[in-house]
């Protein structure tokens, strides 16, 4: 059964690089585009199938030479029979995991609203802190950022910043990121060195691209006004930035950070098309039932999801019950050990529900 799966995903991908030499596809971008995407998504399974299949060559060849020879080349045989008996269970238990269903929107870019929530300024820091966080999380992966909206706070940090990170299958780490992240450590302004707790919270959506999520501009009203700064005062007197309004569900998305009107509005738009196709995620998910329980990145988007505590240097994702006393580091963008955690369980949750 799983060779017979892995043949067939040899087989397509083969068929891919194939195509991909047609001199009528290299000039149908769109059809490019796609073929390129499924053999990326493609690629690590065949690399690993064919370690896989060499290795159980590797060990019948193995097998027959220790059976055959004698002396000094029978115990290097036997040294080798043993790696490769090790390492054909690790290769098989690689494969069922690269088997597993991917999600769609793994490959695909994502936008990200951080907004101040419960505590006031202190909400507002902690959602420039956030920000942060992924900008050096995003750095260190080799993705680009984008800014789109920031409103940012007198305080500090900001009541809200949209930003798009762009690079390689970024929205397969950043799902796990939707929901409210908690702080607890002593404000700034704090004089007498309490403790307090505060919120912010943070959207991640798959970034729609036309083919995914097609909008009906007569749908849409849009509003043009001054931008503002820090406190809401005006920045400029042109009226570039733009809020539009989809009206038959009331998603409203503003955008000023760009230097025209016309760029502001592109931008909007993208917003506005990825937040409507994530709301019809939501609703299929909703739908699903069972299977949004599977799915840590995409569960409730009003629940607690992390705790950042500051005077313990301790991160707990209370989605896993997983904690780490690393928060100096992950706070600066080294977020590779939360989100691998996360997306292990996630893993290891679609392995049973497949043998289930």
């Amino acid at each position: 059964m799983l060779t017979e799966r892995l043949d067939q995903i040899e087989k397509r991908y083969h068929e891919i690089q194939n195509l991909l030499m047609d001199p009528k596809v290299s000039s149908d971008i769109k059809k490019l585009t796609e073929l390129s995407k499924e053999s990326r998504s493609l690629e690590k399974t065949v690399e690993i199938y064919q370690e896989y299949k060499k290795a159980l060559e590797d060990l019948e060849g193995l097998k027959e030479m220790v059976k055959e020879s004698e002396g000094e080349i029978r115990e290097m045989a036997e040294l080798e029979l043993e790696e490769v008996t090790l390492k054909v269970p690790t290769l098989e238990e690689e494969l069922h995991v690269l088997l597993i269903p991917k999600d769609p929107n793994d490959e695909k870019n994502v936008i990200v609203e951080i907004r101040g929530a419960a505590g006031g300024d202190e909400g507002n820091i902690f959602a420039g802190d956030l920000a942060r966080m992924y900008f050096k999380f995003a750095e260190s992966k080799g993705w680009k950022v984008e800014v789109l909206y920031a409103d940012v706070a007198e305080a500090g940090g900001y009541s809200q910043i949209e930003f798009q990170v762009s690079g390689d299958a970024v929205y397969s780490y950043m799902k796990y990121e939707s929901g409210v992240h908690r702080v607890q450590r002593v404000p700034a302004t704090e004089s007498q060195g309490r403790i307090h707790t505060s919120t912010a919270t943070v959207l991640v959506v798959p970034e729609a691209e036309e083919l995914d999520f097609e909008i009906d501009l007569d749908d849409v009203r849009v509003d043009t006004f001054c931008s503002s700064g820090p406190g809401g005062q005006s920045v400029n007197t042109t009226k570039s930035a733009v809020r539009l309004t989809h009206e038959p569900t009331g998603t409203v998305v503003q955008c000023q950070d760009g230097k025209s009107q016309h760029e502001n509005k592109a931008s909007a738009l993208k917003i506005l098309r990825s937040r409507l196709y994530d709301k019809m995620l939501q609703e299929k998910l909703d739908k699903e039932g069972e299977e949004r329980k599977s799915k840590i990145g995409t569960g409730d988007r009003s629940e607690k999801i992390r705790t950042y505590n500051y005077p313990q240097n301790r991160i707990t994702d209370h989605r896993i019950n997983f904690t780490i006393q690393q928060l100096d580091r992950i706070i600066d963008g080294r977020l590779d050990p939360v989100i691998e955690a996360l997306i292990a369980e996630e893993q290891k949750r679609k392995l049973q529900k497949e043998e289930e």
